[in-house]
């Protein structure tokens, strides 16, 4: 059976109900065949992603890249699983205060490293919230963005 290995950091409320529409998404019930494993970016290994036939990643975008969570999985599997892994599917997710263009390149560049195939575009928000406007995520694309007059009335935010 095609094991799908789901890493996160999920950090704050807003990952969290992304994470939330991931897991929904990946267990719906249209989708038959095909197991789903799920780790922290803190404690996933190498085992984990050599195990897995495709990868969903979840990241925060702090200071303009990736969480730390995430790249510290990377520097552990990457040699690892560098030969192996070629070719296997990729997708990504990734919440923003305000921009998570640098967190979208870094964890591109990393899986263009090891040689992994984007499935999808990325799904990003941005925003202080992910909250209500999601849905399951199965194949549906990445929710609406708010346009920069919506954001700005909004006012400062922290990093999520």
């Amino acid at each position: 059976m095609p094991r799908l290995l789901i890493v996160h950091h999920t950090a704050s409320p807003a990952m969290q109900a992304m994470f939330e529409a991931v897991v929904a998404g990946a267990g719906n019930e249209e989708v038959e065949g095909v197991e789903v494993v799920i780790r922290p970016a803190l404690t996933a290994g190498a085992a984990d992603v050599l195990a897995a036939d495709g990868y969903l990643l979840g990241t925060p975008a702090n200071i303009g890249y990736m969480s730390g969570a995430l790249k510290h999985f990377f520097d552990g599997i990457y040699y690892p699983c560098l030969e192996a892994t070629q070719r296997r599917p990729y997708a990504l997710y990734v919440h923003g205060a305000s921009d998570t263009g640098g967190a979208v390149r870094a964890v591109e560049a990393i899986a263009t490293g090891l040689n992994w195939r984007r499935a999808r575009p990325p799904v990003s928000v941005v925003g202080p919230r992910a909250g209500p406007t999601l849905r399951p995520a199965r194949n549906s694309g990445p929710p609406p963005r708010r346009s920069s007059r919506e954001r700005a009335a909004q006012g400062p935010r922290s990093e999520g």
